[in-house]
């Protein structure tokens, strides 16, 4: 379906974009052409040059593009069999924050298996790796990180077919499917590839302040994940927060912009109140979002078949919002491929919380025990893999190749 994918649907005719009702009028293209974008933990150099319209192929403003619609697109399917005991056919209205969630671990999975710099394949036949990925979630039984599943893993946090649910419900059911998918396959790919740490600030996660990032619990995560044959493994962060009531707080507004800069960063489960998106960049004060309000058929992607057509899980319509104007309950994801891909991201976190002014998105510490934030510089040895000026230095930029109320959520 191509651009238009991302614009209506096919249903007998012309279809009405779901969007424009729960998110207001689209605001497309990119919002400056003369700011840095950061997508996702990579930095795009804009240049003067390329306001004027003649970019050149090799440029940042491209180099984005390309990136931007190779991410993975989720949106409202219709058509798939029923969901459980229920007579659901199709997630429309309903199922925003779950297609948002799916594509976020989607991007884990291209980072893990493909690598971040990995883009779509224009000529045929597609990798087969790409196509195990897309099949994980197609809309069946079938599919391990399906509608299907990921609903009857979040039971217990109070998922439903139909229902409306929140960025912490959500986390938890991903990691009680992980769970479940790993225990019942010995096939790497029918269960997620990485261990699941759910960051919270207290027992429930809901409430009580900053959440920890203990580093004595994402180790344990990876023996758990590892059934003790390993140190360390690939390891999903998910940070669930609530940074305000109606509105996010200023205060926050920095870090959050921040967490793009990570080359650990799965971007935001996020959006306008009762409207989730998948948040991925972002650019002075405005953030670029993957859109799920669209209805598309259901389409079956198969990993033997190299020719099938992917098109209406990619978008090239780029959207943006205000970063000020998403709703303060929302969710953060990492992903860090080995131990020092961990410790850089401590390194980065511990940094960003001493800069906060007294408001951190969460801290690190050691231990349970530890009663402030871990210095992790210190742990490093003394130096930082964050550039103390300008963290810009220390991250990958592509320029010219490319290479507090849960209960208030009410999503559609």
């Amino acid at each position: 379906m191509g651009d238009s994918s991302c614009e209506e649907s096919v249903a007998g005719g012309t279809m009405r974009r779901i969007q424009e009702r729960v998110l207001g009028p689209s605001k497309t293209g990119i919002s400056s052409s003369t700011v840095d974008i950061w997508l996702l933990g990579v930095l795009y150099k804009i240049s003067q040059d390329e306001s004027s319209g003649e970019a050149a192929a090799g440029n940042g403003l491209l180099a984005f593009k390309q990136d931007f619609s190779s991410r993975i697109l989720i949106t409202y399917r219709k058509g798939f069999d029923p969901i459980g005991d229920s007579k659901f056919t199709s997630d429309v209205n309903w199922g925003c924050m779950l297609r948002s969630s799916q594509m976020l671990i989607a991007q884990a999975l291209i980072c893990h298996k493909l690598g971040r710099c990995w883009r779509k394949s224009v000529p045929k036949p597609l990798e087969q790796e790409y196509l195990e990925i897309l099949q994980l979630f197609g809309d069946s039984e079938a599919s391990a990180f399906s509608l299907h599943n990921l609903i009857v893993a979040g039971r217990t946090y109070g998922l439903a077919a139909g229902s409306w649910i929140g960025p912490y419900a959500t986390c938890c059911a991903w990691e009680s499917l992980a769970r479940s998918k790993k225990e019942e396959s010995n096939l790497e790919h029918q269960s997620l590839p990485m261990a699941v740490y759910i960051v919270s600030g207290c027992e429930n996660g809901e409430r009580g302040g900053a959440p920890v990032v203990c580093i004595e619990d994402a180790s344990r995560h990876c023996l758990e994940f590892s059934k003790g044959q390993a140190d360390w493994t690939p390891i999903l962060l998910l940070v669930p927060l609530v940074l305000g009531l109606e509105k996010v707080n200023p205060r926050y507004i920095p870090s959050l912009w921040a967490t793009f800069t990570f080359p650990q960063s799965l971007g935001i489960l996020g959006g306008k109140p009762g409207a989730s998106t998948y948040i991925v960049g972002v650019q002075g004060d405005n953030v670029y979002y993957l859109d799920p309000h669209v209805v598309q058929p259901v389409v079956k992607v198969s990993k033997d078949n190299l020719d099938v057509d992917t098109s209406s899980y990619h978008c090239d319509v780029i959207r943006h919002i205000s970063l000020e104007s998403i709703d303060p309950s929302l969710a953060i994801g990492f992903y860090c491929r080995d131990k020092d891909d961990f410790d850089d991201f401590c390194s980065r976190a511990s940094k960003l919380a001493k800069e906060s002014n007294g408001a951190p998105l969460f801290t690190v510490v050691q231990h349970h025990s530890s009663s402030k934030p871990v210095n992790y510089n210190n742990i490093l040895g003394g130096s930082s893999r964050v550039g103390e000026d300008d963290s810009s230095d220390a991250m990958p930029v592509i320029d010219a190749e490319g290479c507090e109320h849960e209960d208030d959520w009410q999503l559609l």
